[in-house]
């Protein structure tokens, strides 16, 4: 049987190969593919290190492929009169069937390994995932298996090619067609959903993007199997008498009860979802062990609802399938404790009441046209997270992401549904969790204790520690043995802790009993959950709430399970500073409403005021964004945060961005850092008042000036500007989580940010990322380039070409760069106490100062990125003029670096998943000319390669004839 099949095969190969016919075939399907792959697809213009644009239009380019090399099958066989003796032979039907498809599908197999060499590029020029890869050739080859048995069908039922031709195109058009989106959104209803399970192409689409479904296998599988067999009975009928009904009827029988099982089958395995392997290399399809983990915090039902419309855009329609499956994965994996629906709200109006009145969700309208007419939807795209009091609501806008593609058309496809789910169940959860549950869950108390020097302490803190003892006494009754409160009386030998102990041990210092006192008094709290300790000072009422505050905030922060606060401060609002500003000033560029926006998704997001001094208790992360004109107060506030455990990012650059009135363009303008580098310098960093620039860049729409016919003419042009570094995976330190999976950042004007090693000996460093080893400094401020003048980059190239670090971050001990010092508030008092007449002044109510720490705990975070312009709204908007959702690399980062800062990096590794972090790495002009033209030649080779090689076999198996020499017949 084996020898059989494999000797008909031999012969259909033969005839292929033994006229131009194979390598026409093979050569026309190689430059379609290479054709749509880099000139209508635009592939280097896209910039992503995939192959989807080869595997987009395979399916209609397998249709014509296979019902060419197929009509001529079985209608020749008929046409030329072979088909009579092959059925003679003692060969069954069902063999020659099969050995003629092995025949097409070694073609094919062929026909798509001459394409391997475009992955291959792809994979030498970026970072490519080889999951969706092999997804995509496997789907190609099981719907190239679907399409051989329907056209071997087609072919035995004519002797004419031509018609076996257009009837095979017809039919795997059709298969293709009820599947796509057209014709679902034109039925509608669950009907959609059938025809969606029908089609050829949206079964390919899931395989292609590296899910290796067991649906989608056993779908191609019965259709192959369904019109081989539907070949076998059509081969067989040939041989079929008038006498044999009954064996007709019975074939004939057994092979609508076959495609009924086939049916059957399918329809039997539809709802399972979770027969598939997740072939893609973050496993981007596949729950992660964190959002499981997640579940196990699950004290009551959580509820997730999907408010569909049946009928919506159509562009949405495809991505509702994925949810379902999503929530499906959810409820399994939460072995009950989570609730999934779908709804319809328009179906149901008590559902849509309650959508609109309780949870304010409200139908989007969407502007739909076709080419009779345009209409606008009003449907629903949400989805509900609701979890005790607490609900999070996601609607189409954060669900989505939206393509363009370079016909003009645009892609829709979810995020990343994951991280979606799973940062709203976090966002709920956390935002649910009480504190008597949390300290339920820890293994080990907690405990808390109050470093105090009774007789030293100033009379107004007397009521402060009466307070600090009646909370924590009430928090350590009410938590089962779970949080312990400890007084320790530093004065006291019989303690056997005294002032000594915390100064070596914790670096705390003495704080004077008023100002100018010779007397010092010690009243610190030290929160000691686990490895982790947080230093907290009684805040200045002292009231009870305010001591609650404190003590929950510091419990919250060394405990999983709870919303962190991230304290954001930016520069003053600009409107209010136009109000300071002479008319044509130019205006500063501080707008940073999507970095909070971004980070408002999984925190806590509070505005600061630096100006008081201090820092909320509550605060778990500081975030200041492009500081200057610091006071010491403000610097204070910084530094002592950070010397309490906490974790500091600054994002700050020595030139500030404004919008300049009189050119319409930008201008740069010297930011006033001085205290802040100074601040910085004591832990060994340096920002040089300098640009960095590099060749490698984002492009920038600029404004470019030329002459034509003697009048000059400003136009708006997309052009390297060597000020937006570029910066890649190459150049980042992808072992910190911060950099992981990231696949690219733009740094906006950013200075360089050296770190010497030598002043951080005993911290854990690194550099996190840096501009190329073809970038230069400069201290010029032009923003317009010229181009007449230099015209490379538009700007002077600096003969000393290096890679400058560009973001550095520090964890370990840090001292107080007021350490030794008065504190500003000392200063403060001081100043106020020289102004005033004692004679005339009346009596006061004594200030108590405010404590300096000396030296942080081991768990301090510093990160300092050296651009603030990088996450500014208008600059954002700018990069997304060019680069569509590029853009978004520099809130991931931000929100990366919160996430590490924080401590939280549960949902670090599922944002990260998304196919966006593999990107190409910047190519000039000419080496995407030579990568294009490096395809075609090598399938040029391969394709005369092949020929060659397969020619000269055939040679060498024709027998060879001998002739009588002359001379020798009557020898």
């Amino acid at each position: 049987m084996k020898r059989q099949i494999l000797s008909i095969a031999r012969k259909e190969l033969n005839s292929y190969f033994g006229s131009p016919l194979a390598i026409i075939f093979l050569g026309a399907f190689l430059a379609a593919v290479l054709f749509i792959f880099f000139t209508i697809e635009t592939f280097f213009a896209r910039g992503i290190a995939d192959v989807r644009p080869l595997f987009r239009w395979m399916p209609v380019l397998l249709i014509f492929l296979l019902a060419a090399l197929t009509m001529r099958q079985w209608s020749e066989e008929q046409r030329s009169g072979t088909q009579e003796l092959l059925l003679t032979l003692p060969v069954p039907p069902h063999n020659l069937a099969l050995g003629k498809f092995l025949a097409v599908m070694s073609m094919i197999g062929l026909a798509l390994a001459l394409t391997l060499p475009l992955p291959i590029t792809v994979a030498v020029i970026g970072n490519l995932d080889w999951g969706p890869v092999i997804g995509g050739y496997l789907a190609a080859l099981l719907m190239a298996g679907a399409y051989a048995a329907i056209g071997l069908f087609v072919s035995s039922r004519t002797d004419n090619q031509i018609v076996a031709l257009i009837v095979t195109v017809l039919l795997g058009g059709l298969f293709y067609l009820i599947g796509t989106r057209g014709v679902t959104d034109f039925v509608g209803g669950k009907v959609s959903d059938i025809l969606w399970a029908i089609g050829t192409g949206s079964r390919f689409e899931s395989i292609q993007r590296g899910v290796i479904d067991l649906r989608d296998l056993v779908y191609y599988l019965s259709l192959t199997a369904l019109f081989l067999m539907l070949n076998t009975i059509s081969l067989d009928s040939v041989r079929w008498s008038e006498q044999q009904r009954s064996y007709r009827r019975k074939i004939t029988g057994t092979a609508v009860l076959l495609g009924l099982n086939f049916l059957l089958v399918n329809v039997w395995l539809f709802p399972l979802q979770g027969l598939r392997l997740d072939l893609t290399a973050q496993k981007e399809y596949t729950l992660s062990q964190t959002s499981k983990d997640l579940f196990d915090n699950l004290t009551e039902p959580l509820l997730i609802r999907a408010y569909i419309s049946e009928k919506t855009h159509p562009l949405l329609q495809p991505l509702i399938p994925q949810i379902r499956d999503m929530l499906r994965e959810y409820e399994i994996a939460s072995d009950g404790r989570i609730t999934t629906e779908v709804i319809d709200p328009i179906q149901d109006p008590e559902i849509e009441a309650e959508a609109n009145q309780t949870y304010g969700i409200q139908p989007s309208p969407f502007r739909v046209s076709d080419r009779y007419e345009a209409s606008v939807i009003n449907s629903y795209f949400d989805i509900l997270i609701r979890y005790g009091d607490q609900t999070v609501i996601l609607n189409f806008q954060d669900l989505i992401q939206v393509d363009q593609l370079a016909s003009g058309d645009v892609e829709v496809s979810l995020r990343n549904l994951e991280y979606d789910l799973t940062s709203s169940i976090k966002k709920v959860v956390f935002g649910f969790q009480s504190l008597d549950a949390m300290l339920a869950a820890l293994d080990e108390p907690v405990k808390l204790t109050f470093y105090v020097t009774p007789a030293t302490l100033p009379e107004p803190l007397t009521a402060v520690q009466e307070n600090v003892t009646a909370v924590a006494n009430q928090i350590e009754a009410d938590s089962a043995g779970k949080f312990i409160y400890d007084v320790v009386n530093l004065d006291d030998s019989a303690s056997g802790v005294d002032r000594k102990f915390l100064q070596d041990t914790y670096g705390l210092q003495p704080i004077p009993a008023s100002f100018f006192s010779p007397e010092t008094y010690y009243a610190h709290m030290i929160l000691q959950n686990g490895d982790q300790l947080q230093l907290l000072y009684p805040p200045a009422e002292g009231t009870e709430a305010e001591v609650r505050t404190l003590i929950e905030s510091a419990l919250k922060r060394t405990s999983s399970g709870f919303l962190k606060v991230i304290g954001l401060w930016t520069p003053p609002d600009p409107a209010a500073q136009n109000q300071q500003q002479f008319g044509g000033m130019p205006q500063m560029l501080v707008n940073y409403s999507s970095l909070r926006d971004q980070l408002s998704q999984e925190y806590t997001v509070k505005a600061v005021d630096l100006s008081a001094g201090q820092i909320p208790t509550d605060v778990d992360v500081l975030l200041v964004v492009g500081p200057q004109n610091l006071t010491d107060k403000e610097l204070f506030a910084i530094d002592q945060f950070l010397m309490r455990g906490g974790s500091v990012t600054l994002a700050v650059g020595n030139y500030q961005v404004a919008a300049d009135q009189f050119s319409g363009g930008l201008a740069l303008l010297p930011a006033a850092t001085t205290n802040l580098l100074d601040w910085l310098a004591q832990f060994g960093i340096t920002i040089p008042q300098s640009l960095v620039m590099d060749t490698q860049n984002q492009p920038f729409p600029v404004a470019v000036s030329r002459q034509a016919g003697g009048f000059q003419v400003q136009e708006i042009q997309a052009l390297d500007y060597p000020y937006f570094v570029d910066i890649r995976p190459d150049a980042m330190d992808t072992d910190s989580p911060i950099l992981a999976n990231l696949p690219a950042v733009t740094l906006n004007w950013a200075s360089p940010v050296e770190l010497d090693e030598a002043k951080n000996e005993g911290r854990e460093t690194a550099v996190l990322m840096h501009s190329s080893s073809q970038s230069w400094t400069t201290t010029e401020t032009t923003t317009q380039p010229n181009f007449d003048l230099y015209p490379d980059y538009g700007f002077p190239v600096g003969t000393e070409q290096q890679a400058y670090p560009l973001a550095v971050s520090l964890q370990g001990r840090f001292q107080s760069y007021f350490n030794g010092k008065p504190s500003p508030f000392e200063a403060e008092a001081a100043a106020g106490e020289a102004e005033i007449d004692p004679a005339a002044a009346p009596a006061a109510t004594p200030q108590i100062p405010v404590a300096t720490i000396a030296e942080s705990p081991e768990s301090s975070r510093l990160v300092i990125i050296g651009s603030a312009a990088f996450a500014e709204d208008n600059i954002l908007q700018l990069s997304a003029a060019l680069t569509q959702d590029r853009y978004l690399n520099n809130l991931q980062f931000m929100q990366n670096v919160v996430d590490w800062s924080a401590e939280d990096l549960d949902l670090l590794a599922i944002r990260s998943r998304g196919a966006a972090a593999h990107v190409l790495r910047p190519l000039a002009e000419n080496e995407r000319s030579f990568w294009e033209i490096a395809n075609y030649v090598i399938a040029l080779a391969a394709l005369l390669s092949i020929y060659a090689m397969w020619r000269a076999r055939s040679r060498a198996e024709q027998p060879i004839e001998l002739t009588p020499i002359p001379g020798e017949a009557g020898a």
